[in-house]
């Protein structure tokens, strides 16, 4: 299967295209994304939609220029010589943004799936067929809006929420996450987000504040790279503290950080840590030190489905994660993703389970490199 042409392209999705929502607020101006293309001599073809930072045409050039030539010729069933490959040739001359291998490597995976007749799931090794499925909140207006927000996914019968709060000041986030606990009873499974906000000292005190609500978790409170603060507030509390999901070289990077306990759950998902090849190299680290990989929102619809497929594939994760209000992200693919009774249902049909959404994709499209 030599990979004989590849496409990146470059799309935007503007405010426009989206429903007005609560998630649209501060800054929002759309969504900047790549769609990549692999093609092999034989006709077959895979595609995947890859993150694109600020600038999806910036972007788009970088990662074409880059990896292009990088897969030109290879064999796309080679997927392990050419995680190696990358590894060595991005130390010398690449340095590429985290988000750049992984549609690619994705796009890999799901033509050796197709070749294969299997779902993308059963060709990594199947564990399972449902995902439970949690919520993850946008920054919201009001703390209000929190416990308003985790009462509709409790409605609806997912299996937690997610509170991604403003960080202005602990004390106020930790009244958001107070008020989504009084909206949803003590049964509801809660997660908190605060993303590298807080210091050692204010991280101690909101997380000893969640400990005593009731919290199934607490993530990233601190930047993924302050791993002795990390480490330190691991030990000095008993929820669960979780992080890793924005370091760079996945799972090579995160094994100091399992073996010495720098968090309690790890996280990896197919758009930052390079693909499923990443995901599931970072999974069965973590395994082996009895520890949870979970797997981590790729945002995009496309990108999610297959981080549901990896899900699918490893024990030691207990949710899939999406951003909340689900339709509002609901783009990429000509069907919904397949979420019924509060879990998550893995395809049936070979490869990815889905086709892509190309009228929408063709809508979105600025340059094709």
């Amino acid at each position: 299967m030599r990979i004989t042409k590849v496409d990146v392209r470059s799309c935007r999705r503007g405010p426009e295209r989206f429903p007005a929502s609560a998630f649209r607020t501060g800054d929002f101006k759309g969504f900047e994304f790549l769609v990549v293309t692999l093609h092999t001599e034989d006709g077959e073809s895979a595609s995947m939609f890859g993150f694109a930072g600020r600038s999806a045409e910036g972007a788009g050039r970088l990662v074409a220029d880059t990896l292009r030539p990088f897969f030109l010729g290879r064999d796309a069933l080679d997927r392990e010589r050419a995680w190696h490959d990358f590894r060595m040739a991005d130390r010398w001359w690449g340095h590429l943004p985290i988000y750049a291998y992984g549609p690619f490597d994705c796009c890999l995976w799901i033509l050796g799936a197709q070749r294969a007749g299997q779902p993308l799931w059963k060709y990594l090794g199947g564990y399972r067929d449902t995902v439970p499925v949690y919520a993850s909140s946008m920054i919201l207006p009001s703390l209000a809006a929190y416990g308003e927000e985790a009462a509709r996914a409790k409605a609806q019968g997912l299996a937690g929420y997610k509170l991604h709060t403003p960080g202005k000041s602990w004390e106020a986030d930790l009244e958001a996450h107070r008020l989504a606990r009084e909206a949803v009873g003590p049964e509801f499974k809660l997660m908190s987000d605060p993303v590298s906000c807080y210091n050692l000292e204010q991280a101690v005190r909101f997380g000893r504040g969640l400990e005593k609500l009731g919290y199934h978790w607490y993530e990233e409170p601190l930047f993924d790279e302050d791993m002795h603060a990390l480490r330190e507030l691991t030990r000095v509390l008993e929820i669960p503290v979780v992080g890793t999901e924005v370091l760079a070289k996945h799972p090579y990077s995160v094994a100091e950080c399992i073996s010495t306990r720098v968090v309690d759950r790890v996280r990896a998902d197919v758009s930052w840590t390079g693909g499923v090849t990443g995901v599931m190299k970072t999974a069965r680290l973590a395994e082996a030190f009895a520890v949870n990989c979970e797997v981590h929102t790729a945002i995009f619809h496309p990108l999610e489905l297959v981080n549901l497929h990896c899900c699918g594939a490893i024990r030691n994760c207990d949710f899939f994660e999406l951003l909340y209000p689900i339709d509002d992200f609901a783009f990429g693919l000509r069907t919904n993703l397949p979420i019924a009774g509060g879990a998550a249902h893995l395809p049936a049909t070979p490869g990815l389970g889905a086709e892509l959404d190309w009228d929408e994709i063709d809508r979105c499209t600025l340059a094709v490199h």
